[in-house]
């Protein structure tokens, strides 16, 4: 069974914290990770550009001049694709992106990131994420302690959080979740974790073996 240190905001050390064997000493599975990856961006594609066809444009409806007699190109349409104004051949049209991923995959794949942040030593375990008000220079402060100033950290908790999500509002790189919307995503896309000791029993509890 792993075990990381549980330190406090002042980066002492206060306990150490036994994590579930099954969620956080997973084989690495590098192809579904890469699998949740792809659905998690593609997922986020609105898909709504759309360019207008000719059959679309405004307007057209008459023949510009006569079809022969002027000297001029043959032209039926002052909203062919070849003028100016008219529509587009083969543009972008409005469609999903959508994948769609399993939940024993989806789980599976989380639990190898977070996994890999173990064995990478790439999360640490907050005793207590304890803001009394939204202070933006208190998590500044309290990421150079862990010396991740600069990094892109993504803080977990166990439930919402309102001062420390509007303190890491104003930090580049950094961010917050809960444990529950937690995904392979976030985990891969950041260099450390930091997570409070609540948190832990309910990626425990999502991911679990149960």
């Amino acid at each position: 069974m792993p075990t990381v240190p549980v330190i406090d905001m002042r980066g002492e050390k206060v306990d150490d914290a036994a994590l579930d064997t099954y969620v956080w000493d997973a084989p690495e599975n590098v192809s579904l990770m890469h699998q949740a990856v792809v659905t998690y961006l593609a997922n986020q594609r609105s898909g709504s550009a759309h360019t207008r066809t000719r059959a679309e444009v405004r307007g057209g409806g008459r023949k510009p001049w006569r079809q022969k007699g002027l000297g001029r190109a043959r032209h039926g349409s002052i909203r062919s694709p070849i003028w100016t104004g008219g529509g587009v051949t083969f543009g972008p049209k409005a469609r999903s992106y959508r994948k769609a991923m399993n939940k024993k995959a989806r789980r599976g794949a989380l639990r190898s990131a977070l996994s890999s942040a173990v064995r990478e030593s790439e999360i640490t375990v907050l005793d207590a994420i304890d803001l009394p008000q939204p202070k933006t220079r208190t998590v500044i402060d309290l990421l150079g302690t862990f010396g991740l100033s600069g990094r892109r950290v993504l803080f977990v908790t166990a439930d919402t959080n309102e001062a420390l999500l509007k303190s890491v509002q104003n930090i580049p790189r950094a961010e917050v979740m809960r444990a529950r919307d937690l995904n392979t995503y976030k985990v891969i896309n950041s260099d450390h974790l930091v997570v409070a000791r609540d948190a832990l029993p309910v990626i425990e509890e999502v991911l679990g073996n149960a």
